[in-house]
């Protein structure tokens, strides 16, 4: 008589193991409901060395950007170190999970990993990556990106994945002018493309900021507040213009503002989206005698 294996157990097994949903039914079935027999079932199946390293923490890895017609990805496929990023298996992997996402219709990282490529899922075969390479690998992030026929993509990859964008650049098919702009954005690192883009709240917080800066500027100790209010006008519009796509000097002619670039090409930016590996992970720090001496004891 078969056990019936209940959303209930599976989601027990899943706390244990962490475990991809599929793997752990999968496994309960073989093992007939045996949470124990389950477990070592999935050890022995080589998903268990995934498992284990749950833990850690992949902050290295790659980002890539794909343009394909109408539609373009900007993605993070994380690892644990920098050597493992470089691993032929691993390039491929990004690939895969970039050409899957991009012609499907996901939205989410949930979405993404349920995709079927070559009869299983991103969950899957990120999960086999893992236990084959030997460190823990996971979808961070994408953005898929989508423009109009009259519009143009620019996309820049920089220091291999370490950096990747895509910029669309509107009623355009200047794709010089698109790679240029891609390459502004992963070099410069912008946060808006105008200052339209910033609602009051944040210009007012940046504000705040550079008040801060002055009341504790010594220099500047017993200034008429009119000097002051300049000083800090001047700060905000440096400090917001640094932020803004079109306000900073075009990285291939000093002498212009990107602004005057796109200008002259006749065309503005639309959208860009910008990846850098491992931004806004925190690090752990490893103390390599510590961990030598651990593993020893």
């Amino acid at each position: 008589m078969s056990v019936v294996i209940s959303a209930k157990l599976v989601k027990e097994l899943r706390d244990r193991t962490s475990a991809g949903m599929m793997d752990c039914k999968k496994a309960l079935t073989a093992c007939d409901g045996d949470i124990a027999k389950a477990t070592d079932w999935l050890r022995e199946n080589g998903i268990a060395k995934a498992v284990k390293k749950s833990g850690r923490i992949a902050a290295e890895g790659l980002t890539k950007s794909l343009c394909i017609g109408n539609k373009a990805i900007v993605i993070e496929i994380n690892s644990e170190t920098d050597f493992v990023a470089k691993n032929e298996q691993f390039l491929a992997l990004v690939d895969i999970c970039a050409n899957a996402i991009l012609n499907s219709d996901a939205k989410t990282n949930e979405e993404a990993l349920a995709l079927v490529v070559n009869g299983e899922t991103l969950d899957k075969t990120i999960m086999n990556a893992t236990a084959t390479i030997g460190e823990k690998i996971t979808l961070r992030r994408f953005v898929v990106l989508t423009k109009d026929d009259a519009d143009t993509f620019g996309d820049y990859i920089h220091m291999g994945g370490k950096i990747s964008c895509v910029v669309t650049l509107k009623n355009t098919s200047d794709n010089e002018a698109a790679h240029d702009i891609a390459m502004q954005v992963a070099s410069m690192s912008p946060s808006f493309v105008s200052r339209n883009d910033m609602d009051v709240d944040f210009i007012e917080h940046e504000k705040n900021i550079q008040l801060g800066i002055l009341k504790n500027d010594e220099s500047l100790a017993g200034k008429p507040e009119k000097v002051l209010q300049g000083i800090v006008e001047g700060r905000l519009s440096k400090s917001l213009q640094e932020m803004c796509l079109v306000d900073q000097v075009f990285f291939k002619d000093g002498t212009i503002k990107v602004a005057a670039y796109l200008k002259q090409k006749n065309t503005e930016v639309s959208t860009f989206t910008r990846f850098a590996v491992g931004e806004g992970i925190e690090k752990k720090e490893e103390n390599f005698a510590e961990e030598v001496a651990n593993a020893i004891k």
